[in-house]
């Protein structure tokens, strides 16, 4: 899931570098959560209009946790 995140938020940023993702381990309801970290230029882009691209990633994160029968959450840091 790291991985997936790294590649959406890679494509969207410009300095690819900068872009990392922190782990959390499950919460007490079994919720782990993500943490994407990018460099403050990059946020608007990450963010989007409204948090339009945030909510489409979360979305996409969801939906490829769903697979494998995990709960996420996708926080942008």
């Amino acid at each position: 899931m790291e991985k997936l995140l790294i590649t959406i938020a890679s494509g969207l940023v410009e300095n690819k570098d900068a872009v990392t993702v922190d782990r959390d381990e499950p919460n007490e309801e079994g919720i782990v959560v993500y943490h994407l970290h990018v460099a403050p230029d990059d946020m608007g882009r990450v963010i989007g209009k409204q948090g339009r691209i945030a909510k489409a990633i979360r979305t996409v994160m969801r939906a490829g946790a769903g697979r494998i029968n995990e709960k996420i959450m996708v926080e942008i840091d």
